[in-house]
């Protein structure tokens, strides 16, 4: 017989199993030597009181073995299947390709970047010689973004499709089994590429095919159906469904299809900074403690605010974190964050961000690139202001409200470096006011936040997609092109790893639908 229930204990005691087992005994009311084993299904920390504690939702199996599952997943042979292009390899992309192998299709994943190995001398280039690689950066490669943005698994949307089962491919592959049960699941952007490496592995394994290196220049369409791609070395791939899976930032794939008719709009983005604060700020202010203990993880936070009719709120929030140069185009400021699986690193930083609605931008609203071209302007102009070399503009916070130049800037984890200048001639004006009007609030919100130690750092600008490539509700496909599927963050669908991995999946099952 198994039940279940919730405990709670105090950090330290979270890892032994005998006293979760006593616990459990008294929640259920059994005598203890019934229980033979506990399985944890969701773990928490609820920082909410004084006292620090966890929450854990456990199975207990009383009188009854417990067979460990075994995450493994037997792929048929696929290399004689029917195939499908994918074009990208990033979360949306790779976890298409596994789903079509699934269907017995035959996936042939295209992918502009290199390999995450080879990938890794392109960030380096980027970090200590601001050189950007248009072809291989933070955002192309194998992995996509994903790869090197944190590896953040924590997701709302839950109702797109089974978030346990993306979660499970990952475990397979050999990330940590504690991501099925932490609230907030997190693997590493140190982890991340091994993890990718196994993915691959179980694509060519299977008959698939990855070409990297490899760019698309032309949608093969004839009468309104697909046959293929062309790329860029005037090959062509024949195939009757393409997963159009690019990323967020691959800005040349929009001119693609433009150029070929192929409907493309115009949609909304956020735009703001990344704000990065000594760690232990943000431990003292979570955990109400003048030091961390041993056992409890680095705190992140998550603040919102309405200002002026429109939200201003932090995401993607990297305890113990790092800000990364995420350009795709020289003479372009991006910034991002990621963290190492430990989090190990002494500051903590976010995404801190202000939507930006079309109405906001002078231009036709039918003109597709609208967005986009406002959104390159603001990364050139993060550019100039810090003088070249992927120099970035930054701005302690304090002096950032008070309209205030920073005499210096505070030691800060992006490698390239940063500039003092003053950020309000950097973001458009609607931004600029309404970040003035809402850190010293969420320094109400949360003690200690509000503080010249911490940076202001611009530009964080590819939140998602300022394009979207329309599909229908039903059939995910183009709504003028059949056997077009747009997919992931490029077009519009997914925000995150796991939004983007289920949209992939259900890209590939739209195919099997077509197909049969």
């Amino acid at each position: 017989m198994t039940k279940e229930t919730e405990i709670v204990c105090p950090p330290g005691q979270h890892e032994d199993e005998a006293v979760l087992k006593q616990l459990a005994a008294s929640a259920l009311k059994v005598p203890l030597k019934n229980i033979t084993a506990l399985k944890i299904l969701k773990r928490s920390i609820d920082a909410r009181g004084r006292k620090v504690l966890y929450r854990m939702q456990v199975r207990v199996f009383l009188q009854e073995a417990y067979q460990p599952e075994i995450f493994t997943v037997n792929y048929p042979d696929v290399k004689f299947g029917r195939p499908v292009i994918i074009v990208g390899a990033g979360p949306a992309g790779l976890f298409a390709a596994l789903q079509c192998i699934e269907l017995g299709l035959k996936p042939i994943v295209i992918e502009r970047g290199k390999d995450v190995k080879q990938r890794r001398r392109d960030l380096a280039n980027i970090n200590k010689q601001g050189l950007v690689n248009p072809e291989s950066n933070y955002c192309f490669g194998e992995g996509g973004a994903g790869t090197y943005s944190d590896g953040k698994l924590y997701t709302r949307s839950t109702k797109r499709g089974d978030v346990n089962q993306v979660l499970k491919v990952f475990v397979a592959h050999g990330a940590d089994e504690d991501i099925l049960v932490d609230a907030r699941p997190h693997i590493g952007t140190n982890k991340l590429p091994q993890i990718i490496t196994a993915m691959r592995e179980t694509v060519l394994n299977a008959g698939g095919e990855i070409l990297f290196d490899t760019k698309v220049t032309e949608l093969l369409v004839d009468f309104g159906k697909i046959k293929g791609i062309k790329e860029s070395s005037g090959e062509k791939i024949m195939a009757d469904a393409v997963i159009l899976a690019t990323g967020h930032s691959a800005r040349d794939v929009f001119e693609m299809l433009h150029r070929q008719s192929i409907l493309i709009e115009a949609k909304p983005f956020a735009l703001g900074v990344r704000i990065e604060h000594p760690q232990e700020i943000i431990d003292k202010a979570q955990y109400h403690c003048d030091v961390r203990g041993p056992y409890l993880p680095p705190s992140y936070y998550s603040l919102v605010e309405q200002v002026d009719d429109r939200g201003v709120f932090s995401f993607c929030m990297c305890p113990g974190g790092i800000i990364a140069p995420c350009a795709t185009e020289p003479g372009e400021i991006v910034v991002n964050g990621w963290s190492p699986s430990k989090r190990n690193n002494p500051f903590a930083n976010s995404g801190t961000v202000v939507q930006i609605n079309m109405e906001d931008i002078p231009g036709s609203d039918t003109d597709p690139f609208k967005m986009l071209n406002f959104q390159r302007d603001i990364e050139r102009a993060a550019f100039a202001a810090g003088g070249g070399n992927l120099v970035a503009p930054g701005q302690r916070m304090v002096d950032f409200v008070q309209n205030r130049l920073s005499t210096d800037l505070p030691v800060n984890s992006y490698l390239p470096g940063t500039k003092s200048v003053e950020l309000k001639d950097v973001l458009p004006h609607r931004v600029n006011e309404r970040l003035r009007k809402a850190l010293p609030v969420f320094g109400k919100k949360m003690k200690g936040y509000y503080t010249n130690e911490a940076i202001l750092v611009g530009v964080e600008s590819r939140t998602s997609s300022p394009v979207k490539v329309p599909r229908d509700k039903e059939t995910l496909q183009h709504p003028q092109v059949t056997g077009l599927f747009p997919c992931g963050e490029g077009a519009g669908y997914a925000g995150g790893i796991i939004s983007a991995a289920i949209d992939g999946i259900n890209c590939a099952l739209a195919v099997k639908k077509i197909f049969s």
